[in-house]
């Protein structure tokens, strides 16, 4: 983005208001125009001095500012984007009502640029029915949700609701602005697609295959070459979404493909490595797409030292036991307003019998999204085009594609933001 922009920035009364120093900074040393609103409870952590020379500009507090102007009208039609950060769940509930009882309130009740919000708050509260339905109604109207983080919060507690970290949310505000005078490229298409409407979302993408060890220098593995799920990656990405990737073994071009996006990556080997990382990683994602070939079974027993023909014989016996489910214990534990991708790769003989093993899988694992595909013979593993058909929870065929495979993650990627606007 080339032009500057005029950026409000409202930060209400929570601990991160420091972190959002950071964002006000980064944006302005960007070339941006930066108003801070600050509110009451905001000026508690930080104060006025802070912001003013950080932004540059006389900070904004009180509706009766400068009445002449108008300026609690005026700064949110001026703006070209907005963004709260942090945003307590006192902050997100009034944004949901549409209650305007000061100056930030009547600022985005005046302003029609893209809202951009960037909660805070402990686990107990992030997850209360009242603030989930709060969120999911900002959601339907279109406001760009960045976060919240799990990890460390105030005092002792850990868990979801810490404010995402300050470069993420000013990816978020820039790709909102930039949304606006980017036109919707043809979905399925195999370009680039030219549009941002997974800003602020945070994706979590498996990727590649798992290798169960046997002994030292032998494994169970698969033919994923992880294609498929590093152009779901991409595509989230270019669209604007955080993107996290829990890869398995990749193939040389995928992997390097996914080194130069500088996307976070979380490698990991076995099936079991895969599942302790999504479970700690899911619970912070708007989308998960579970693209990883994932084993079905391990090696009940490893050997600590090289097997040797020698002392096997004519046949060599190994006992196999299942590896946790990945998908089904994702989907055991549903998340308000996330949407999960499951994938379906079958030896089906026809489209007929794709569907009915497709059907068979998502009536034992109703992920909201399945993307079924035909394998072997030079099909889906290591190719680079795929086919496939994506069901919905209910068994319904919501979409067929083909194409290169990133073409089809965009296409899939169209259906998710449909579920999220939902």
């Amino acid at each position: 983005m080339n032009r500057s922009l005029n950026i409000v920035v409202g930060v209400t009364g929570g601990i991160a208001a420091y972190k959002t120093v950071q964002v006000v900074r980064d944006l302005v040393l960007a070339g941006h125009a930066v108003r801070v609103i600050a509110t009451d409870a905001a000026l508690r952590f930080v104060g006025a001095p802070t912001w003013e020379a950080i932004s540059r500009q006389p900070l904004n507090t009180s509706i009766f500012d400068d009445v002449a102007s108008v300026r609690h009208v005026g700064l949110g039609q001026q703006a070209d984007v907005v963004v709260i950060a942090p945003a307590t769940a006192n902050t997100i509930a009034k944004l949901a009502a549409g209650i305007a009882d000061d100056l930030l309130g009547t600022t985005v009740l005046a302003s029609r640029a893209p809202l951009v919000v960037a909660p805070a708050m402990h686990t107990e509260m992030w997850q209360h029915p009242a603030t989930v339905t709060n969120v999911e109604t900002l959601r339907a109207r279109g406001v760009i949700i960045v976060g919240p983080d799990s990890g460390r919060l105030t005092g002792p507690d850990v868990g979801v609701g810490r404010m995402s970290e300050p470069d993420a949310i000013v990816a978020a505000v820039l790709a909102a602005a930039n949304a606006e005078g980017v036109a919707t490229a043809v979905a399925g298409t195999d370009g680039p697609v030219a549009r941002h409407d997974l800003a602020g979302r945070r994706v979590l993408v498996t990727a590649g295959g798992t290798r169960e060890p046997i002994d030292p220098v032998r494994y169970l593995g698969n033919h994923s070459s992880g294609k498929q799920g590093v152009a779901f990656a991409l595509a989230a990405a270019a669209r604007g979404a955080e993107v996290t990737v829990i890869a398995a073994h990749l193939d040389a071009r995928p992997a390097a493909d996914l080194d130069a996006a500088g996307l976070r990556t979380i490698p990991v080997v076995t099936a079991a490595d895969l599942a302790r990382a999504v479970a700690s990683e899911a619970a912070a994602a708007t989308v998960v797409v579970m693209a990883a070939a994932v084993a079905d079974y391990t090696p009940a027993e490893v050997a600590d030292r090289k097997i040797k023909k020698s002392a096997q014989g004519e046949l060599m016996q190994l006992a196999l036991t299942r590896t946790p489910d990945v998908l089904g214990a994702l989907l055991a534990h549903p998340v308000p307003g996330r949407v999960v991708v499951g994938f379906a790769a079958e030896t089906a003989a026809d489209q007929d019998e794709l569907l009915v093993l497709a059907r068979e899988k998502i009536a034992r694992k109703p992920a909201d999204l399945l993307v079924a595909n035909a394998v072997g013979a030079g099909r889906g593993f290591g190719a680079d085009d795929n086919e496939a058909v994506v069901l919905a929870a209910s068994g319904e065929v919501v979409a067929e594609v083909s194409g290169s495979k990133r073409a089809v993650a965009d296409a899939v990627l169209d259906r998710v933001v449909e579920l999220l606007s939902s």
